[in-house]
């Protein structure tokens, strides 16, 4: 990590010069990333100054410092190269006090407003031309988003196909698997994809539950032929849990006629189930009508694909984690896809609430408490293990580590550096509070300094909490994760 000298202490109107600077290196940076990632990673972010030739970016989290290095340091010198083509060097600077602090970082929501997209008519559904009402199709749900595996690329491959040519040999499209594998983002992603190429084209999607409703009322207001005649118009039919039309017998009859009508007019018809057509309780002629088509099950995800998954959601929740921890949870959930968004919103609500990074033993009690069963199999992971272990002077150096984005062996070596001083003397400080390590051992491990320089280290840490709030809140992070608190 790179320190920001002296000579960068800038006066308030070299400070707003700075701002001014940094606001136009983010104009020409927003365009190229996803907005997302742009507010993600470039929020509370700052040009704390200008040294001959470098210029000192300044991040609010060390959790930052790495991601802006490997993917942002190249495109941000040469965006600041084409404003001032003095600059040769980017070094970074973590400063939590940047966070939400207008006076020294930018606010990037007034700077970089998001555009107002133009109101669908209702929340989650909308009145199609000719009087259906189908359900708003999620914009986020789209075929490249998917994640692909063993266990859905035969149903991802279908949907392909007949989002570039519905109606043609896959129809009707039948998807079946557990709920939370992915079936719904695989229903929406092809009437998204079908109305990208045929945006006039009339889709309709909605749920076995809101069709039974739709003919329920239409029997009530006497409309039926109305609604029949409307479903007959429609281009492409996307239901939902198809199994809960099971006992609905006029539903069924209702939807067996709308099935023949779009059929022998070439109309796709795209249906979803818990299991396959066979084993459905519903009328013989329906299920014999699922199966003329393409049926595709969506099963478990694999390991692989469970960790494909966990790294874009990752990026769908804003949080950065150590690959380490996505792994641990692809191997220890094997379940569905919702179960791995569950412990992902965990993992943010922690990060949120508590400013704690998620770790490995954080996530094993995350899954713990989430475990139903204690006997279940699941425990058998070892998270009781990883839980109730107390943490080594070797967890406490790690996690130092992690937290602040410096080697252990700069940790332990003999540079003077402010970034990694203070470090150096938090985990002495915490390994002699918590673990009760001598003056003595502690300097051995650290470059073999006197014991009466690691109590001077010790005590100086302490008072320097004592008067900076930020500081303390550091370690009482890194205290929690060790739970050592």
């Amino acid at each position: 990590m790179s320190s920001a000298s002296s000579s960068a202490v800038l006066p308030a109107v070299e400070d707003r010069k700075l701002q001014d600077l940094w606001v136009e290196v983010l104009r020409i940076l927003e365009p190229n990333m996803q907005r997302s990632q742009f507010i993600t990673w470039f929020r509370d972010t700052a040009l704390l100054g200008k040294d001959n030739t470098t210029i000192i970016v300044g991040l609010p989290l060390p959790m930052s410092l790495n991601w802006h290095m490997e993917h942002y340091r190249g495109p941000t010198l040469e965006a600041i190269q084409g404003l001032d083509s003095t600059i040769e060097k980017i070094v970074y600077k973590v400063d939590g006090a940047l966070k939400d602090n207008r006076e020294r970082s930018i606010d990037l929501l007034i700077h970089f407003p998001e555009l107002k997209k133009r109101k669908m008519p209702g929340r989650q559904e909308v009145k199609m031309a000719e009087g259906i009402i189908s359900k708003i199709l999620n914009p986020r749900y789209s075929l490249e988003r998917f994640i692909v595996g063993s266990g859905n690329r035969l149903a991802h491959a279908a949907c392909q196909a007949v989002s570039i040519n519905p109606g043609d040999k896959y129809n009707p499209l039948f998807l079946y698997g557990d709920v939370g594998l992915g079936k719904t983002h695989l229903l929406q992603a092809t009437g998204n994809a079908i109305l990208k190429t045929m945006p006039k084209a009339a889709v309709v999607y909605t749920t076995s539950e809101d069709f039974t409703n739709q003919v329920v009322e239409a029997i009530r207001t006497q409309k039926m032929e109305k609604l029949r005649t409307r479903y007959r118009k429609v281009d492409v039919l996307i239901i939902d849990d198809v199994q809960f039309l099971a006992n609905k017998e006029r539903t069924q009859e209702e939807f067996f006629h709308t099935f023949n009508a779009l059929y022998e007019d070439n109309k796709q018809v795209i249906i979803s189930a818990d299991r396959p057509p066979q084993e459905l309780k519903l009328d013989d002629r329906l299920v014999s009508r699922f199966s003329r088509g393409m049926i595709a099950d969506v099963s478990a995800p694999d390991y692989e694909t469970r960790l494909a998954i966990l790294v874009e959601k990752t990026q769908d929740f804003e949080l950065f984690l150590d690959m380490k921890v996505l792994e641990f949870i692809a191997e220890h959930t094997t379940g569905s896809v919702r179960d791995l968004e569950g412990i992902l919103m965990q993992a943010v609500a922690q990060y949120e609430l508590e400013q704690r990074m998620p770790t490995i033993k954080s996530i094993a009690e995350i899954m713990g408490k989430l475990t139903q069963n204690p006997m279940d199999e699941a425990n058998d992971t070892g998270f009781e293990k990883v839980v109730k272990k107390r943490a080594t002077f070797q967890d406490l150096m790690e996690s130092t580590s992690r937290y602040y984005s410096v080697s252990i062996q700069d940790m332990v070596g003999t540079s003077r550096v402010h970034e990694i001083l203070i470090p150096r003397q938090i985990a002495m400080y915490l390994g002699k509070k918590h673990l009760g390590i001598t003056y003595v051992r502690l300097g051995e491990i650290f470059s073999n300094r006197d014991h009466t320089t690691v109590m001077n280290a010790v005590s100086k840490i302490e008072r320097k909490a004592h008067n900076d709030p930020n500081l303390l809140r550091e370690m009482r992070a890194i205290e929690r994760e060790l739970e050592l608190v």
